[in-house]
């Protein structure tokens, strides 16, 4: 009898200090399919453990029990990919549309997009007052960096920007942005000056600060690249770069010879491939990115096929966001047969140039143009449809998924935290139902977003939705 309890109470023990070294963690993920979005090689037999916000590590699963989590999810026949980045995105409309806009961030979870990039505005201040709600966890919503009002020249047509004219408003601006912490600097082409836009990428260079812009008809691509501009955005200014008439139309524009509207057809009718290649390369070399945005570009381009006034999604717009729409709408209303055949053909030739910046070894950056004005470009399902038509016109579907993923953390220098599945990582992670490398529409098949460590199953997301729908309908 004294061996049999010496021999239990042996036993207990055992089983006590085996409790004790089980690790412990908030989430345990097993049994998925974890695509390495930098190869496309799917890994199996895989454990993913997070601790608040972070990633513990991904480990082989015959460590199972090693762990003891509060949530264990059984990712069986589903495909594990880090959270989806829209790197251009807008708030704005007016301080009448500060809650419509905030309405839109959780739309975004619900669509497995975990990070954004506003690419600025007339809201700025409250986009900043929610960029910290959100790393506090007061407020839900993706990972926000923000670009603060964006620079301009004198009598700019954008309401919120800031516009500047002299080498000593530039500095006094710039000091103004580095105060406000933003994550980068936006410049604009409506009004500036092509000094006080190459001055601006000098001087944000020499203080560290990363740059994202249109680029003036007055300036080259060469130019700008090579003054240290960050991404460029919109592919209308990537298809002027590979025209043999770039310098020539840029030199009369300057000169006042010249205006953009006139010398846009010369660049349609001198775009060559040739050309383009070494000055796509140059951009590489660079390290000048690209956000294509064909989103909108395609919406625009097409409109006369489909007005999207039955579009499902507009549930989840609140009225004043709706009405910014009409601008655009209306200006290409009256387009006649021959521009709206204009339309559609400068689409397909920007977008086809997609493969020859990925041969030219052009980072691609996957932005929709989300938001307010941008006409039926939708917060959380836009990034889906960018991906899909980054496929269309050429690219793999590895190719497209790593433009949502790799090359914003990159871009914004954050690739220590975001940007993939591994020790040390935030703790964003989407579980699809399908595999997005075979079909970039899988993206779209979302059974599970962790945002932060946060996990939001397939009710808690279509709630999202639910919610935002009901806000959107009292407005």
């Amino acid at each position: 009898m004294k061996n049999f309890l010496l021999n239990l109470l042996f036993l207990l023990a055992t089983a006590e200090m085996s409790i004790a070294q089980k690790q412990t963690v908030d989430v345990l993920i097993k049994s998925g399919n974890l695509i390495d979005v930098r190869t496309g090689t799917i890994q199996t037999k895989k454990l993913i453990a997070t601790r608040g916000k972070t990633i513990v590590g991904v480990f082989d699963e015959s460590r199972l029990a090693d762990f003891k989590a509060k949530t264990v999810i059984d990712a069986t026949g589903k495909y594990i990919i880090p959270g989806l980045w829209d790197m251009h995105v807008h708030f704005g409309g007016g301080d009448t549309l500060i809650e419509e806009n905030k309405n839109l961030l959780p739309l975004y979870i619900a669509h497995g997009i975990t990070g954004i990039r506003d690419a600025a505005a007339d809201l700025s201040s409250s986009v900043l007052q929610w960029r910290e709600q959100i790393a506090k966890g007061e407020l839900a919503g993706p990972t926000l960096f923000t670009s603060g009002p964006k620079l301009e020249g004198y009598k700019s047509s954008w309401v919120g920007d800031i516009e500047v004219s002299t080498n000593a408003e530039v500095d006094k601006m710039l000091d103004s942005l580095q105060r406000m912490k933003v994550d980068f600097v936006k410049i604009t082409d409506n009004t500036i000056t092509p000094d006080i836009y190459l001055y601006i990428l000098q001087e944000a260079k020499k203080r560290g600060m990363k740059t994202s812009g249109h680029v003036p008809f007055a300036l080259t691509m060469d130019q700008v690249t090579s003054a240290g501009l960050g991404s460029v955005e919109h592919m209308s200014y990537v298809f002027k770069a590979g025209s043999t008439r770039d310098k020539e139309v840029a030199e009369k524009v300057r000169a006042g010879q010249l205006t953009a509207r006139l010398a846009s057809p010369m660049v349609m009718q001198s775009f060559d491939e040739a050309t383009a290649l070494p000055v796509y390369r140059r951009m590489a070399k660079n390290g000048t990115y690209v956000v294509p945005t064909l989103n909108i570009s395609r919406t625009i381009a097409f409109l006369d096929q489909d007005n999207h006034q039955n579009d499902t999604y507009l549930q989840y717009i609140g009225p004043g966001l709706k009405n910014t729409y009409a601008w655009r709408v209306n200006r290409v209303a009256k387009d006649g047969p021959e521009a709206i055949a204009e339309r559609h053909a400068v689409y397909e030739k920007t977008s086809a140039l997609l493969p020859l910046l990925h041969k030219a070894g052009v980072t691609i950056m996957a932005g929709t143009d989300a938001g307010f004005l941008n006409s039926y470009v939708y917060p959380g399902l836009g990034l889906h449809q960018e991906l899909s038509y980054f496929v269309k016109a050429g690219l793999t579907p590895l190719q497209a998924l790593q433009s949502a993923i790799i090359p914003g953390p990159e871009f914004l220098r954050k690739s220590d935290l975001y940007g993939s599945i591994a020790a040390g990582k935030s703790a964003d992670i989407l579980l699809l139902d399908r595999n997005p490398v075979a079909a970039i529409d899988a993206t779209q098949a979302i059974n599970t977003v962790i945002l932060r460590g946060t996990v939001y199953d397939r009710k808690a997301l279509d709630g999202l939705l639910s919610e935002a729908k009901k806000k959107a309908s009292k407005y």
